[in-house]
């Protein structure tokens, strides 16, 4: 395979006639499913190879090589990922064009949570996207594009995009960059829709009552998913991480909050798409995901935090350190994490590991009502202090 993807990349290297000769070397397909996902390599761990990030359905896609399970995708002249087969279908109606175009641009608000960055396009095509901190901004490669792009309208009603633009970074790739007006990242998604690519940026939203934020809370595993056992009790993690869940959500309502949403109120069986889904629709501001650890090593115990994108690890940050104060040992702040919940950019998000079930000291805590209750205030300090940066 590394040989034919070798010879694929120089051939689609070569202008005119080279490119047309190698026209024999691959096919072209759409994604499809539920939530296809671009792979970076073959690598893998139990969560999954690492992820270029996910992508919508029906883009068109280049497939140069495969293995059993992924086929290759040629992005542009020198970029290529990985996508699962499931994700691909044929379509035999694509008719390949020399080149693709990027049109005009809009930017603006909305009656509704969103600021909203359209960029019309000749057809669907891949992208990446990312963040960055300090300043703040979203950033997306489009590729396999050239830009025809002489006209940006950014409009007054921009509440969160601080402005546009973009630059031709190789000849088939845009790079597209938006400066947000706010430090903290609460989250985008990003859609065809029609042929023109939206980008949804969500909003700041009003800080000064905290209390009609919309909380999501997530207790990990249920159902046919276990999850870990404790070291001697053998209590399951599912069956825990809804009492986690069930306190935090509790402490909440106590303070106040009426806006508190949770994945899972029992023990049933959810799928990760699933669990996505159900918060994409409810549009939370936040979620905390609960879980507990485990480890071949009784002695390793403590607890945790775990965040994908650079944009949202200061909640993260601010809940670990706040629940250090129980005298737990850090296993410490983990980011790049592949959990799936983490991977949404549509919201901020949180994996918080509460601590070892396979550790003796660990799992008594675990087992105590009282340092439920104990945690459940703890996460809400972190929660505070975050939003108490993002008001500065």
């Amino acid at each position: 395979m590394k040989q034919l993807s070798f010879v694929v990349a120089i051939l689609m290297a070569l202008p005119g006639i080279a490119q047309d000769s190698a026209r024999h070397n691959y096919w072209l397909g759409r994604s499809t499913g539920v939530y296809p996902t671009l792979a970076y390599g073959l690598g893998d761990d139990r969560l999954g190879g690492a992820k270029l990030g996910y992508i919508d359905t029906n883009i068109v896609l280049k497939i140069v090589d495969s293995t059993k399970a992924m086929y290759l995708v040629q992005l542009s002249k020198a970029h290529s990922a990985y996508i699962s087969k499931e994700f691909v279908k044929t379509d035999s109606l694509i008719k390949p064009k020399p080149f693709y175009l990027t049109n005009s641009w809009s930017a603006k608000g909305t009656d509704s949570c969103y600021d909203i960055l359209t960029i019309n396009m000749d057809e669907h095509l891949p992208y990446k996207s990312w963040m960055e901190i300090d300043p703040s901004k979203i950033m997306l490669d489009l590729y396999g594009v050239q830009s025809n792009t002489n006209w940006i309208t950014q409009l007054q009603t921009l509440k969160e995009i601080k402005n546009v633009y973009y630059s031709q970074v190789e000849d088939d790739v845009v790079r597209v960059t938006i400066e947000l007006k706010h430090q903290q990242h609460w989250g985008y998604s990003i859609g065809y829709k029609n042929k023109s690519l939206v980008i949804k940026v969500k909003r700041q939203p009003d800080l000064t009552n905290i209390k009609k934020l919309k909380i999501a809370i997530d207790a990990g595993h249920g159902g046919t998913n276990a999850g870990a056992d404790g070291a001697h009790s053998k209590v399951l993690e599912k069956e825990y991480t809804l009492l986690f869940a069930r306190a935090f959500q509790k402490y909440l309502k106590g303070l106040g909050f009426t806006n508190v949403v949770m994945t899972r109120t029992f023990d049933t069986t959810l799928t990760m798409p699933e669990r996505i889904g159900f918060l994409q629709e409810k549009n939370p501001d936040l979620l905390i995901s609960f879980h507990l650890n485990s480890s071949e090593r009784p002695e390793v115990q403590g607890s945790s935090t775990y965040y994908r994108y650079i944009g949202f690890r200061p909640l993260s940050q601010a809940i670990l350190k706040r629940m250090l104060e129980l005298q737990m040992q850090e296993y410490g702040n983990v980011g790049n994490f592949n959990f799936s919940l983490n991977g949404p950019t549509d919201f901020v998000n949180c994996l918080l590991e509460v601590a070892f079930l396979s550790n003796i000291e660990d799992e008594k805590k675990i087992l105590s009502a009282s340092y439920r209750q104990a945690v459940a205030r703890q996460v809400y300090k972190g929660l505070n202090d975050w939003l108490l940066q993002c008001k500065k």
